[in-house]
């Protein structure tokens, strides 16, 4: 189970811390949050999680680095990210030439003034009721994830001790010889080489084919590429200031847009492995009975502790689990 603690009552253990033809709007059922910390708001009757089920992800700014203690002392380096009155601004169902169906959620985030945003946008953001926002992502979801427009999303859609994946573009690097970029060896630092100690070495081939294979390991930009960073953990989630505390490092400079979906290989990967149509267990963290479904409001959040953590579980063979 999770443990919820109050901003008074938390432990004084450390420092605080994208075909075709048709594109239809969905209307989603309501929004209600299902988790083992919100049992007593959920509503039995609403569509609950299951393993088989993909949510919508959240667009976040990272903030920045720091460290937390859990309540055995252990020091966790987290990073940061805040959401900034992240919305639901559209319901995209598409359905493809083979027949297939594509669902979708459009989410936008970071307010921008009207006077610096398009004609069209305006339009967009003005037909889901919401004001101009700086950035405008789709996630694909099940056709049972839909949430309708114009909801405010919170940091509690993602419970603590879950896993996440974080997209964003990496840190520009400029251009860097094969030796950082590759991590090459160079040559020989000693007789025989002359100021060539980081070169690359030979990059032609014979006669035949007489040119260099795209996609060959050489010197050229570095960094400036989206990459996704996966199984990062939920340490701590601020509803109350919209923080959500990741464990480890994310691509990206500090105030950049990431976006944070929950991790495929953990479980929407393991599920359809398994086959494990309703058994949690086999899906979900230790530590987590089941998700906000199909999205964690702002509504769900003021009914909730300002700081909700993760359990700490200990990892050593000899020591038994909690």
């Amino acid at each position: 189970m999770l443990r919820l603690w109050t901003l008074g009552q938390r432990p004084a253990v450390g420092p605080p811390s994208r075909w075709i033809h048709t594109t239809v709007a969905i209307s989603a059922a309501p929004v209600v949050g299902s988790s083992s910390t919100v049992a007593s708001v959920t509503d039995s009757s609403a569509p609950k999680w299951t393993p088989n089920s993909i949510r919508t992800g959240l667009i976040a700014r990272k903030r920045g680095m720091t460290v937390l203690w859990n309540d055995q002392g252990v020091r966790l380096p987290v990073t940061v990210l805040q959401l900034e009155n992240c919305q639901v601004t559209a319901n995209i169902r598409t359905v493809r030439r083979n027949h297939t169906e594509y669902h979708a959620v459009q989410v936008a985030a970071s307010d921008r003034p009207h006077k610096t945003t398009t004609r069209q946008m305006l339009g967009h953001f003005k037909k889901a009721q919401v004001p101009p926002k700086r950035i405008v992502r789709e996630f694909p979801v099940t056709p049972d994830a839909h949430v309708p427009v114009g909801t405010t999303l919170s940091a509690i859609h993602f419970v603590p001790g879950q896993f996440v994946d974080v997209v964003a573009n990496s840190i520009g690097k400029g251009f860097q010889g094969g030796m950082k970029r590759w991590g090459f060896k160079g040559l020989k630092a000693s007789h025989g080489v002359s100021a060539a100690h980081r070169s690359s070495g030979s990059a032609g081939n014979c006669q035949d084919p007489g040119r260099i294979w795209p996609g060959k390991k050489m010197a050229g930009r570095m960094g400036n590429k989206r990459i996704t960073t996966q199984n990062l953990a939920v340490v701590r989630v601020d509803t109350s200031l919209d923080l959500i505390f990741v464990r480890g490092a994310i691509p990206g400079v500090d105030d950049a847009h990431v976006l944070i979906r929950d991790a495929k290989k953990k479980m929407t990967a393991l599920s359809s492995a398994n086959q494990a149509k309703g058994l949690y267990e086999k899906v979900l963290p230790k530590g987590v009975d089941d998700m906000p479904f199909p999205a964690g409001t702002a509504d769900l959040a003021r009914v909730l502790p300002p700081i909700i953590e993760a359990p700490a579980y200990r990892r050593s063979p000899f020591i038994p689990q909690e």
